[in-house]
């Protein structure tokens, strides 16, 4: 092992002197935009180009072979092909393969992607020449509206779960655009396979305050009947999966049913939400390929907020960023300003049209920042700055930016903003007693709604279960019925 290991060395140190690859392994990409500069937030595509594949495929195909391809040049030993066969061509069962004498390397990571399409600037300002679909009033007020409705719930439940009065919750807090904007951009035939960050996809479509208390609190009223933890809702009448706490198990079964979709020749896609932490997962890569082999109607939307649970995003992937991962499968992509509510709704809506019309999976990475900690097990200061939160929360607020947008179009005023808080506060604080006093699933439901006949095993469990609550009732709730 030692003298193969020695042997691999020393052949390619000497293809590194002969073919010049030192300076080219060393050779820096200073074409491209630096990625640690926050303003940087360029169109990638405009939706013109979006809606004309064709066009986009060839204009971008150009790019690539200027920007990710470099050549050596060899010395005339390594360079000799016999004559005729250059550019030879062979029937590969997966296509042609072109042959070539020269040696080329992919570049990592294409500057064309250090582009993230933006519409509004951090001011709430329309940017010169930026290309959006349009928003009525009825519509931008809506998404306001339930942004803000968004902010009200995360605090109340946040500080409930403070006073024990819950068990568990996780904040959308600094991710509210693209809850709101993407579930804007659907309808409600689009089926949606959530991660556990997307509860404004349900506020859009009508799931209630009382609804979102009862999951919370798990009394009987819940549609899990109390058997998932808090947060993780799910709504058959709204299209809406329920959450599954298992990392990205949920993109691949957005794939399926988005292929079922395209059998049954529906008019919809299926959608579904990760974070960049989920790309890590093998269910992520599968995914995308299943969904470019099958060109099922799919939209992934990847929150790519730099942390994940608590790793940053420069210990997960050496790419820049998510979306170039979609090209590597076939998916068209694009990167997005997550914290931009037009910008997402207008790349949600152009991707729903390229995905249902032209059976073209999209993959959209939406650059934002968790502001909040994961979850209340979570202290987020232990692993990033404090500064750095205080910096996302204050400066690129997205339900203040786009506050001010539709401030500026004269839909919104401070009277209609201090009615909002304060009757969304009072209906939450109001639904919230209801569901603290209501009653609690029944123990057998631990037992049901999986098998129709119960087989031996759950019998016994339940049956051990019960015995061990009547020798301990002290370690169980009173208010459960047994």
């Amino acid at each position: 092992m030692a003298f193969c290991s020695k042997s691999s060395r020393n052949i390619i140190n000497n293809l590194k002197s002969k073919l010049g690859l030192s300076r080219l392994m060393n050779r820096g990409s200073d074409g491209c935009l630096n990625k640690t500069n926050p303003d940087r937030f360029l169109p990638l595509i405009t939706l013109p180009q979006l809606r004309n594949p064709d066009s986009y495929s060839h204009k971008t195909s150009h790019s690539f072979s200027s920007q990710r391809f470099q050549s050596t040049t060899s010395e005339p030993q390594f360079a000799s092909v016999p004559n005729g066969e250059h550019n030879q061509e062979l029937d590969f069962p997966g296509g042609k393969v072109v042959f070539s004498p020269e040696m080329r390397f992919l570049s990592e990571s294409p500057c064309v992607y250090n582009n993230c399409y933006r519409v509004l600037d951090d001011n709430g300002q329309l940017i010169s020449n930026s290309i959006f679909v349009q928003v009525s009033e009825k519509i931008a007020v809506k998404m306001y509206s339930s942004m803000a409705t968004l902010q009200i719930l995360d605090t109340i439940f946040f500080e409930a779960q403070r006073q024990g009065r819950i068990s568990f919750y996780l904040t959308t807090i600094g991710e509210e655009a693209i809850n709101i904007a993407s579930a804007a951009a659907l309808t409600s035939d689009d089926i949606v396979f959530p991660q556990y960050r997307e509860p404004g996809v349900l506020l859009w479509r009508g799931f209630t305050l009382q609804e979102f208390a009862n999951q919370c609190f798990g009394n009987k009223a819940d549609y899990g009947k109390g058997r998932q933890m808090p947060i993780h809702y799910g709504s058959n009448k709204h299209n809406y999966f329920t959450v599954s706490s298992t990392i990205a198990t949920q993109i691949p079964h957005a794939v399926g049913a988005a292929y079922s979709l395209k059998m049954d020749k529906k008019d919809a896609c299926a959608v579904t939400y990760f974070g960049d932490g989920g790309t890590s997962e093998g269910d992520f890569h599968a995914a995308l390929n299943f969904a470019a082999v099958t060109e099922s109607p799919v939209i992934f939307i990847c929150r790519n907020n730099g942390w994940a649970i608590s790793t940053p995003t420069s210990d997960q992937f050496r790419s820049e960023g998510i979306a170039v991962r979609g090209q590597a499968y076939g998916v068209r992509s694009i990167r997005v300003d997550g914290n931009d509510a037009l910008a997402m709704y207008s790349a949600v809506h152009a991707a729903r049209e390229m995905a249902i019309n032209e059976h073209r999976p999209v993959l959209i990475e939406a650059i934002t920042y968790r502001v909040g900690h994961h979850s209340t097990s979570d202290d987020s200061t232990k692993y990033r700055p404090a500064d750095e939160i205080e910096w996302w929360r204050m400066a690129r607020d997205p339900v203040t930016r786009f506050r001010k947008w539709i401030e500026t179009n004269g839909w919104w005023g401070s009277e209609a903003e201090s009615q909002l808080r304060s009757s969304i506060r009072n209906q939450l604080l109001q639904a919230i007693q209801i569901a603290e006093r209501a009653e609690k699933p029944p123990v057998n439901d631990l037992f049901t709604d999986v098998y129709d006949n119960i087989p031996s095993n759950l019998r016994d469990q339940e049956k051990l279960l019960r015995e061990t609550i009547n020798r301990h009732p002290e370690d169980y709730p009173a208010d459960v019925p047994f």
